[in-house]
């Protein structure tokens, strides 16, 4: 690739990146004149890309609005970014959409790279493997994302439309503090003006949102994070669930990690084998229980459920359905 066509692409590159660039600005980092620069960007016009010249005294240089470009300019570590981030946010269920478009989105990110760097690509997704499950959860509305997140940035009210764990529909209004991922799930935080309490509400649980008059100061205090997981530690959940697990610390962490499950560990003798599997005891406060019949069997270890009732009839049927899906294999 001849050098001036590196710098042709180069200076579109520093375009991309936004703003307005002056022409001193990109002579400098293409180490050209402002003739030069002039001429580079004739040649992106040419070729269909809507270069803006801005007047003024802060003139310069800036791709046309909303103008989209494919990542033609990926190094290996940003396409290997870009894709492990969006395998990685879609199994913890941080993706703000539906699979489909994390999926269409990396194959328009592979589509353009060039086959060499695609097959390196592969070579570590293929080989990649992770200790937990592909995340479940709900995934919140774009248009309400958005509109939670303008409200945020510039201090909005906002009116919303919530259902609620046990089915309640209701409209309230808020003043959004900030929207947290936690544990493969979106909240917004903030206060509600109507009873003056700070509340949490979960993004998926979100049917509507629509931006009120006015705007409002954030009080001093924690940080959004810091009121999500607080919360938490206060809030109650429906079911305490207690099991006795026989197996290793590790073998039961796998699937019950330590953001899910308090897990006692074992108490060894002098000279015992640490790694030795033991009988442990994993206590959950859980919302929902049937999320736990198929981690449980994905444990592939002997567990006794001391509680709830309901779950062990929630297991016993799991167990039915497979034993009958098995039969009709």
């Amino acid at each position: 690739m001849s050098r001036p066509t590196v710098r042709v692409l180069t200076l579109l590159e520093l375009l991309q990146s936004g703003g307005i660039r002056t022409v001193a600005e990109l002579a400098d980092r293409l180490g050209v004149d402002g003739r030069t620069v002039r001429r580079y960007v004739e040649q992106l016009t040419e070729l269909d890309v809507p270069v803006e010249a801005v007047r003024g005294r802060h003139g310069g240089y800036r791709l046309a609005p909303g103008y989209r470009l494919p990542p033609l300019m990926f190094s290996d570590d940003e396409a290997l970014a870009a894709l492990l981030g969006l395998m990685a946010g879609r199994r913890a269920g941080l993706l703000p959409t539906a699979d489909t478009a994390s999926e269409t989105a990396a194959a328009k990110i592979r589509r353009v790279l060039p086959k060499p760097l695609a097959r390196r690509l592969d070579t570590v997704l293929e080989s990649l493997a992770f200790t937990t499950p592909p995340g479940g959860f709900a995934h919140p509305d774009a248009e309400v994302l958005l509109t939670v997140a303008d409200a945020v940035r510039h201090r909005r009210p906002l009116s919303i439309r919530y259902t609620d764990r046990d089915g309640r529909h209701s409209e309230r209004p808020l003043h959004t503090y900030g929207i947290v991922a936690h544990s493969g799930r979106w909240y917004v935080t903030g206060t509600d003006p109507a009873i003056g309490e700070d509340r949490t509400f979960r993004l998926d649980r979100i049917t509507g949102a629509r931006t009120l008059p006015g705007s409002f100061e954030v009080p001093a205090g924690p940080d959004p994070a810091q009121r999500v997981l607080s919360g938490f530690a206060t809030a109650g959940y429906r079911h305490e669930v207690t099991l006795r697990i026989h197996g290793t610390v590790e073998q039961i962490r796998a699937r019950l990690p330590a953001t899910v499950a308090n897990l006692e560990e074992p108490h060894h003798a002098a000279g015992s084998d640490p790694a030795a599997a033991a009988w442990l005891r994993a206590e959950l406060k859980v919302e929902e229980l049937d999320w736990l019949p198929p981690v449980l069997a994905a444990l592939d270890l002997p567990f006794v459920i001391e509680r709830p009732a309901e779950l062990r009839d929630l297991v016993v049927a799991f167990a039915d359905r497979l034993a009958s899906r098995a039969r009709q294999a």
